[in-house]
């Protein structure tokens, strides 16, 4: 599933090549992948693309939004009008000037489309959006704008680290006191955004073991802890997404945030960059997990 930083990552390619763009016409191929009219959808002009927690929105002229949830597997792979497959790739990237591919990578991002894999596929008066999803748990969903802080995906979000103080933090974290701390932040209840990267990340920075019991944080952790949710979730953010073999950038690279900026998430057995003491993984809440066991000592 992408985290926050991979979405807004997508937003801000998918906006150039989309914004002001009128969508001619919507073809839907699986219908649990498309809810809603598309006489809505169609011959309207894109106005805006925003993003709460890990969903995408896009903004209508006529007042309807379409609310996209990628999950594990979506992809969205915008073609222009004189984009050939073939031409795609230059220098092992895509030229970001005719395509974007956003999403779990593949073939699809060079593939012609639509294929076994596209769900819906928009056309536009400057080229062709196409969603894939392998697995079909992603969704594109039409609703009224008004109506988007309504519905129940969307309501239940807590705000984003950035838009959250620490009595609200707190206040969130102490509803779940007897739970591991990383299943509480994980928990889009509790705050918004955060998946098993940004978790472990944010945890190893404020050398909080993520078995913790949420109810023994101290004030003082609580604060570091939102501190360091903000600070690798934007430089994540600044640098594009992780690396993980599941998102890519609007041209078709990689992010580099893991390369640059994690400090224990895929680094089990690399020494810690604090200590030197050897990066183990765990499970934690049925979550892959990386510590330093020295950083992040496990107490009550």
């Amino acid at each position: 599933m992408p985290e926050l930083p991979e979405v807004e990552t997508i937003r801000r390619g998918l906006e150039s090549f989309i914004k002001n763009a009128k969508i001619k016409t919507v073809e839907i191929f699986c219908d649990k992948s498309f809810l809603g009219p598309k006489e809505l959808v169609e011959n309207q002009k894109i106005i805006n693309l925003r993003r709460k927690g890990k969903a995408l929105l896009i903004d209508l002229e006529n007042g309807i939004t379409l609310l996209i949830h990628l999950r594990m597997t979506g992809q969205l792979i915008f073609r222009g009008k004189n984009v050939k497959t073939l031409d795609l790739i230059e220098s092992g990237h895509l030229k970001q000037s005719d395509s974007f591919a956003g999403g779990h990578p593949s073939e699809n991002f060079v593939d012609n489309l639509p294929n076994k894999q596209t769900r819906v596929a928009f056309t536009l008066e400057n080229g062709k959006l196409f969603f894939n999803d392998q697995r079909k748990f992603g969704f594109i969903k039409v609703l009224e704008t008004t109506e988007v802080e309504n519905d129940p995906f969307i309501k239940k979000l807590a705000p984003e680290p950035w838009d959250m103080n620490v009595v609200n933090f707190t206040t969130n974290l102490m509803r779940h006191k007897s739970q591991p701390i990383k299943a509480t932040i994980l928990d889009q209840k509790v705050i918004a955004g955060i998946g098993n990267i940004y978790a472990d990340e944010a945890l190893f920075y404020a050398k909080i073991h993520p078995k913790r019991q949420t109810g023994s944080l101290t004030d003082t952790e609580i604060e570091k802890l939102l501190e360091g949710a903000k600070t690798v979730m934007q430089s994540s953010i600044d640098s594009g997404g992780s690396t993980m073999q599941t998102y890519v950038k609007a041209d078709g690279t990689k992010g580099d945030y893991l390369r640059l900026f994690a400090k224990v998430f895929r680094r089990e057995g690399e020494p810690c960059v604090n200590c030197g003491t050897e990066i183990i993984k765990i499970r934690v809440a049925g979550r892959g997990t990386h510590i330093c066991p020295k950083c992040q000592k496990e107490k009550n």
